[in-house]
Formats: C-alpha cells, sequence, structure tokens
C-alpha cells in the first residue's frame, strides 16, 4: 500500500494547484469560480490521460507475451509493471531450470543401452529413446503421436499390451527378423504406460550354444563310458581266451584315452575363455614350436606322408607358446589324420606385404565342402562324424585354434575344396612379430621394394 498515498496526495494536489491557477485567470475574466472549477476539472483530465498511457503501456508490454524491460513509469503502473517482470523473470528462470533438468532426463534416457517408450492413455507415443526405436521399428519423430499397436503388428505384443497384465516380460521376434525383443511394461500418472525393451537375441544364442554344448558333451562322454562299462561287464561275466582279453583291453585303452582327449579339450576351452589375453612384451620362438610339432607329426604319421616344414629361423610372435604350439598342433594333427596315404603336409611361413606374418598349414587329403567352412569353429561341429570318431577327433580343435589365434590378435582364415586338400592360414598381425636378427627381417626388404 506504500504507492497508494502518494497517488492519492500527488491527484489531490495537481487538482488543488489547476483550480487556484484557474480562479487566478478567471479573477481577471471576473469568473474566478468557473475558472477555478476549468482548472480543476483540466488538472484530473489530464492526470487521468496520463494514467491511462502509462496503463496502455503497460499492456502493450503485457500483450507483447513481456519481451523486453516493462515501462519504468512512476507510481501505480511503474510498481506494478516492475513486480510483474519480476514474477515473470522468475518463473523463465525455473522453467528454463525445469527444462534443463528434463533435457538432462532424457539425455540420460538417450545414453540408456535399453529402450524406453512413453505412451499416453490412448497408448500413444508420447517419446521414445533412439534404441526403442530400432527395437520397434520406429520414427522418434515422424510417430509421435501414433498409437503404438497401429506400428508395432506383432501379435505377441499386441495381445501383451491389451491385456493389462504387466507382471511379467514378454519376447517377441523385433522387425525385419533382426533378432528378439524382450518387452516390460509399466503403469505410471494416469493411464501412462512406460515400455521398456531389450535386445535378448545375444542372450538366447549364448544359452542355446551352452544347451548345445552341455547336450554334445554329454553326448561325447557317454558313448565311451558306455563302450567301456559294457566291456567291463563282458570281462566280468565271460569267460575270455587271452587274444579276446587283449582286443577288449586295448579297446577300453582307445575309449580312455578318447575321453582324456576330450577332457583336455575342455579344459583348454576353459582357460582359454577364462583368461586375459597373452602379453605383448613375452616372445615365443616359432622355430621351436614347429619343431616340436613336426616330431609329434612324424611319430602320428609313422612315414605314411610327406611332411613338409619351414625352419621359420629367428622368427618371434609375442604371446603365450604353450597356446601358440596347441593351435598349431591341432592344425598339424588335422592334416595328418584327414591325409590319405602317400599324401603330403606342408607347413610354411611367410610375411605378408602389409607386415603380417602368415602360417599355413596345407595338405593334400580329402577337402571340405564349401558350406561347411563358415561353420568349421564351432564345437563339436563336424562334417563327418563317423569319420572323426574314427580318427580320435574331439570336434574341439579348431574352436581352440580360433580363440587361440583371436586372443593373439589375429585371424584364422580357411580354404579347401573336396579331393583337393584344405589350407589353414594363422594370420598375426605385424606389431606380434618380430625378429632375432634384424638383418634378416624380411620386411625390411619389403620396405625397400615398396619405396623403390
Amino acid at each position: 500500500m506504500g504507492w497508494l498515498l502518494p497517488r492519492l496526495l500527488a491527484g489531490v494536489l495537481a487538482v488543488i494547484a489547476a483550480a487556484l491557477l484557474g480562479m487566478l485567470i478567471g479573477s481577471f475574466l471576473h469568473w474566478p469560480a468557473v475558472g477555478a472549477c476549468v482548472g480543476a476539472g483540466t488538472a484530473a483530465l489530464l492526470y487521468g490521460f496520463v494514467d491511462a498511457w502509462r496503463a496502455h503501456r503497460f499492456m502493450n508490454w503485457l500483450r507483447a507475451q513481456n519481451e523486453g524491460p516493462a515501462p519504468r513509469d512512476a507510481g501505480f503502473w511503474g510498481e506494478v509493471g516492475y513486480r510483474v517482470e519480476r514474477s515473470v523473470r522468475l518463473l523463465e528462470r525455473r522453467v528454463e531450470t525445469e527444462n534443463a533438468r528434463l533435457d538432462q532426463f532424457l539425455s540420460a534416457i538417450e545414453a540408456s543401452p535399453n529402450g524406453v517408450l512413453m505412451l499416453d492413455e490412448s497408448d500413444q507415443i508420447e517419446w521414445c529413446n533412439s534404441v526403442a526405436a530400432d527395437h520397434f521399428g520406429l520414427d522418434p519423430q515422424r510417430d509421435r503421436r501414433q498409437r503404438i499397436t497401429n506400428l508395432v503388428r506383432a501379435p505377441a505384443f499386441v495381445a501383451y499390451l491389451q491385456a493389462g497384465s504387466f507382471e511379467d516380460a514378454i519376447s517377441f521376434a523385433g522387425p525385419g527378423s533382426r533378432g528378439t525383443i524382450a518387452v516390460l511394461v509399466r503403469p505410471y500418472g494416469e493411464g501412462m504406460k512406460l515400455v521398456l525393451s531389450q535386445d535378448i537375441t545375444e542372450r538366447e544364442r549364448n544359452d542355446a550354444m551352452r544347451r548345445d554344448f552341455v547336450a554334445n558333451v554329454s553326448h561325447e562322454i557317454r558313448t565311451p563310458l558306455t563302450v567301456l562299462s559294457g566291456f567291463i561287464e563282458t570281462m566280468s561275466n565271460l569267460p575270455l581266451t587271452e587274444v579276446e582279453r587283449r582286443r577288449v583291453l586295448e579297446l577300453m585303452s582307445q575309449q580312455s584315452l578318447r575321453m582324456q582327449t576330450l577332457v583336455g579339450d575342455l579344459l583348454i576351452l576353459a582357460q582359454l575363455e577364462g583368461s586375459p589375453r597373452p602379453a605383448a612384451d613375452r616372445w615365443a620362438s616359432l622355430q621351436k614350436i614347429l619343431g616340436q610339432v613336426h616330431a609329434d607329426a612324424e611319430a602320428l604319421s609313422s612315414g605314411r606322408h610327406v611332411l613338409s616344414f619351414d625352419d621359420a629361423n629367428g622368427v618371434q610372435i609375442a604371446g603365450a607358446d604353450n597356446e601358440l604350439l596347441s593351435a598349431i598342433a591341432n592344425l598339424v594333427n588335422n592334416a595328418v589324420r584327414y591325409t590319405p596315404t602317400g599324401g603330403k603336409v606342408s607347413v610354411t611361413w611367410l610375411v605378408r606385404v602389409d607386415g603380417a606374418g602368415e602360417l599355413e598349414v596345407r595338405d593334400s587329403g580329402i577337402g571340405i565342402e564349401r558350406e561347411h567352412i563358415p561353420r568349421l569353429t564351432e564345437r563339436f561341429y563336424r562334417v563327418d562324424g563317423s569319420r572323426s570318431r574314427d580318427t580320435g577327433g574331439t570336434g574341439l580343435g579348431l574352436s581352440i585354434v580360433k580363440h587361440v589365434t583371436q586372443r593373439h590378435g589375429g585371424e584364422l582364415e580357411i580354404d579347401s575344396e573336396p579331393g583337393k586338400g584344405s589350407s589353414f592360414k594363422l594370420v598375426f598381425p605385424a606389431a606380434r612379430i618380430r625378429y632375432v636378427e634384424l638383418a634378416a627381417d624380411p620386411r625390411r626388404s619389403l620396405d625397400r621394394i615398396n619405396a623403390s
């Protein structure tokens, strides 16, 4: 109320002053009373006009949506303008703060690895992050305010949304059969729904692989156990000749060795998957590894094949020598097993133009049809199961080779054709290869050739 008394006092004083002035002027015309009334009326009109003008300026400022500062007038309208402007600015700052918080919240949801989709009471899309848009095949901007059931036609999802029972999540094939999406709905507000989605394709694939792995291991172990159990029962219940007894013991030894090999390969795989990658500052001599592999291959072949091994003099590979030995030995042993008598198995080492090292194991064996090649490194995958068992294979060798190669930053390249043999190449990056004698490093000669 501090503005009211001065406002009234100023109006009264202005009227009195104008009346006195009018009376003074009117006394010369012998109408002092008329002059006083005219002066007072004129002052009141002028005061009202000024007040109305200030009110008009203030209303224009309000109509302009508070752009710029309020009119800086004295008195009542100046006070009103100041207080309204201060309230508006405080409200604007609050709105800006809330908008910033909302943007920060939406940015956090956008960064979520899971899909988040908000629906109104009519199941229309209020907002969704990019992950949810990818899961449901939506456009975050174009599809806003559209009913979700008009855009996502998966029967399981539509029935789940319409049923209104959201205790459990559901899963269904994503758009374009790109994978499997798990969806959970949580109601909030007045009829609003929060739809959370997650791509579980990889998880389901891993679960399927785990189930297949357990089933395969059980099958692989059950077979030799059944054979051993049968032989033990035979030896316990039937009188056998010495020749028959030796034959049974030999077969039992083979099955026992088969189980030992299988368990050993499983332990190697578990160790490879559960341990850190080999350090890049430990160097293994390829010449020493190939020498040991060559000796084992000679024993396995028993002179039935022509074996050819590069010397790989001075070549060292950064990594674990036991893992590299296991991978190379698996490739060479497979080559010997699947190459008929009189065939050739060669192991060569060369440096590619980009400096990468290539160890190739090539054989002149039975070969592999091309449709099987992409699956050769899967656990327990066999092109011919009976032949693999006859040769003593577990179905895990190439899986071990792939894991070892990847742990050393390399790649496994396979090329084969039925009747023309197979080629398996271990390609190691240039950073993991060095030569004991730098002068003998063939990459130097390659550099000179490229420079010329």
